[in-house]
């Protein structure tokens, strides 16, 4: 009797062990638990932005609005907004220079028409911030704008882990527009 008790309780440590045992949940000044580190450096860039553009075109598609397409001038100008954000430490539409985000995608040699940016500061992922955006009537119009044929997409990571995304969305040429309303 007492080797079986003994192997049980040998078991009960293994299985333990192998569950890890239960993790310690930290809780923030207001009760709620601190969210848990989502490591970007981690992430193949290429990969974060597809699953992005992959999901916000899935949201459009639901809202009859064409697919978008990612642009390489639209992620330069996202990425340097992100990473200019957190520099300001605070989330807003305008570059640490005083730049627009129409100034900003005309810098990198965007030549077609802005149309929106979307922002954030948090510790969530992309696609809890992208389902946060769609929450806002602003940031949900940005996302589902039936002009927009194109976006970009980008972040920077602190190293305490919050994270500053930008998404810009771009349409066709004032001159492509033009031709349509004739």
């Amino acid at each position: 009797m007492h080797y079986v008790r003994h192997t049980i309780a040998i078991i009960a440590v293994a299985i333990l062990s192998a569950c890890g045992g239960a993790e310690e949940v930290r809780l923030a000044p207001d009760g709620k638990p601190l969210p848990k580190f989502y490591n970007l450096a981690e992430q193949d860039e290429a990969t974060l932005q597809y699953r992005m553009v992959d999901s916000v075109n899935a949201l459009r598609a639901s809202a009859n609005a064409g697919p978008l397409e990612l642009n390489a001038e639209l992620n330069a100008a996202a990425a340097t907004h992100a990473r200019d954000m957190s520099v300001q430490n605070r989330p807003w539409h305008f570059g640490s220079d005083g730049s627009s985000p129409l100034e900003r995608v005309k810098r990198v040699g965007y030549d077609k028409v802005f149309l929106g940016e979307a922002i954030s500061e948090t510790y969530e992922n992309e696609l809890a911030t992208l389902s946060a955006w769609m929450e806002n009537p602003d940031t949900r119009w940005v996302i589902l704008d039936d002009n927009a044929t194109e976006m970009g997409f980008h972040w920077f990571q602190e190293s305490n882990g919050k994270i500053w995304w930008t998404l810009v969305t771009g349409g066709p040429s004032l001159s492509a527009v033009a031709l349509t309303a004739e």
